[in-house]
């Protein structure tokens, strides 16, 4: 592959075109700001798929300081109490932004905002669009902004793959169009990561396909620090009808008093936690995996808390239903977990700065402390906004004024790929298979060391650079939950059942820990078997 040059320098290079990109790129304005998309903007982004809302303490029973200890109680004792005091304290003006961006939030007859309860909140916070339309109405909304805002360049169709650095110095991004071998570099004096979660790295996944851990990998190859990786969070509730991705029935569903039956009607998260549906989702996740694990199935009874509500209340999940041959009015709902949302990612400041200059990053693909080992309901929208807006506001204290918008014409002279690569297709099936079976809700050793070792191998057999970074972010995560030798919140080990306090602190890696995790892994006698059996030498 090669790389075309140019000498023009962006001022900031946004690399995702979900709501953290859109976002930041909105408030730099009126500073150029370049937006790289592998899909067009608002598609292929896990925010315009968000069904609950956003989390905000905006009611006048409600308060900030509340809001942060229910976020740090789900947390599992890592969450950064001052990045989530910061994070909860600035909801109410980010939803008051979105507002004057057109997001058509719910309101009650005298122009309040509607406000409904996800599980572990002690209070009604949640902001939220026809029940279970938010993420797709912020994200129209701020595709239409961003379109009709003349200092924002929209570059649709290009992956991003490789950051350019100089040692710890960001320059830019090294992207390429997709269909295509020819790649594209972006020269930036700031470079903001918002290129979303790993959902696509297991085969259940309520992620769209593009959330497959480039971002992560990117930062990583580049020298920076990644944070709790290995805490990885499960939806309870996906539609159990073998799609990919798998629909999501919203949590909002258990908070209108739908409840959880197995397959002989026993609603069973009553013996498992004083919460019971509106438990923590890791418990409820592991709750629904333990029942279709024994055989028993599991499924969301809708039918007397919602009943013929149901398509005027939630109607994104009444039509998923519905199209699976499924009438939640009538029947219950078949469900299982489903890879949700990544607590870990690149290592960020309050400001969304990374370990590396002139790089920030924000929304899933980073880690800023503020979930810690267990994301509570709809704060993922919540963090994606306010430091999207912090990201914004730091470049803009730290770079000159803003030149004038102007870019060049992009080299279009690209030579079309004339056939795709099977071997790499078939490398990313295993893997996801391998994630799905080996790093999923339930973890040991012996899985963990045979993930590794079957990534490293199907690494071995792959050229591209997008399909190397999934490979990357696999071992990655792998590779974190391997060193955690106890259970908390999204991570559970069978092996270390019990919570260590002595293990009570973020987790930290560089690439290079990694691979030397991988080889470690390769080379025993777990790894080898591991490998003869899955990949095709």
């Amino acid at each position: 592959m090669s790389a075309s040059a140019t000498s023009h320098i962006d001022d900031v290079v946004i690399l995702g075109g979900g709501l953290t990109g859109l976002f930041c790129a909105l408030k730099l304005a009126p500073r150029p700001v370049t937006i790289l998309s592998a899909s067009p903007i608002g598609e292929g982004a896990s925010s315009s798929w968000a069904q609950g809302g956003i989390a905000a303490a905006v009611s006048d029973e409600d308060s900030a300081a509340a809001h942060a200890e229910d976020t740090l109680a789900v947390g599992g004792g890592l969450c950064e109490e001052k990045i989530v005091r910061l994070m909860t304290e600035e909801a109410g003006e980010r939803v008051r932004d979105l507002l004057g961006y057109g997001v058509p939030f719910d309101m009650d007859l005298e122009g309040r905002l509607q406000l409904s309860r996800e599980a572990a909140h002690s209070a009604n916070r949640i902001v939220r669009v026809r029940g279970d339309m938010a993420g797709r109405a912020i994200m129209n909304a701020l595709v239409a902004a961003v379109r009709q805002t003349p200092s924002i360049r929209v570059v649709e169709g290009y992956l991003g793959e490789e950051l350019l650095h100089e040692g710890r110095l960001v320059t830019g991004v090294l992207a390429r169009r997709r269909g295509d071998h020819e790649r594209l570099a972006f020269p930036a004096h700031a470079v903001v990561l918002a290129s979303g979660g790993i959902g696509h790295l297991f085969a259940v996944t309520t992620n769209p396909p593009e959330a497959n851990g480039q971002g992560v990998a990117m930062a990583a190859r580049a020298g920076a620090v990644i944070a709790d990786a290995e805490f990885v969070q499960f939806h309870p509730t996906a539609l159990n009808v073998g799609r990919d991705p798998a629909p999501l029935a919203s949590e909002a569903l258990r908070g209108e008093g739908a409840v959880l039956v197995n397959g002989a009607g026993e609603r069973f998260m009553e013996a498992v936690d004083p919460l019971k549906e509106l438990a923590p989702r890791d418990v409820v996740a592991r709750a629904v995996f333990a029942e279709i694990e024994a055989g028993r199935g599991a499924f969301l009874d809708c039918r007397e808390a919602i009943g013929a509500a149901f398509a005027e209340k939630f109607p994104t999940v009444h039509a998923a239903c519905l199209s699976a041959g499924i009438d939640p009015v009538r029947e219950p709902i078949p469900v299982a977990p489903a890879e949700h949302y990544h607590m870990g990612g690149i290592l960020t400041d309050a400001n969304g700065r990374s370990s590396l200059d002139n790089l920030w990053a924000a929304g899933e693909v980073a880690s800023s402390g503020a979930h810690g080992a267990n994301r509570l309901a709809s704060n993922s929208l919540l963090e994606t906004v306010v430091f999207a807006a912090r990201i914004a506001e730091d470049i803009q204290g730290q770079m000159p004024n803003p030149r004038t918008a102007h870019w060049p014409a992009l080299n279009e002279d690209i030579q079309e790929a004339t056939r795709r690569n099977e071997v790499e297709r078939s490398a990313i099936t295993v893997l996801r298979e391998t994630m799905a079976a080996h790093v999923g809700v339930q973890r040991d050793e012996e899985g963990l060391t045979r993930a590794l070792a079957i990534v490293t191998a199907l690494e071995a057999q792959c050229r591209r650079r997008s399909i190397l970074n999934m490979m990357t972010t696999a071992k990655i995560v792998a590779g974190a939950a391997l060193l955690r030798r106890e259970s908390r919140g999204g991570h559970w080990r069978r092996d270390y059942r019990g919570t260590d306090p002595a293990q009570a602190r973020r987790s930290f890696l560089r690439f290079s820990d990694v691979e030397a995790l991988a080889r470690e892994a390769t080379e025993s006698a777990i790894g080898q078997a591991a490998i003869a059996e899955k990949v095709k030498l």
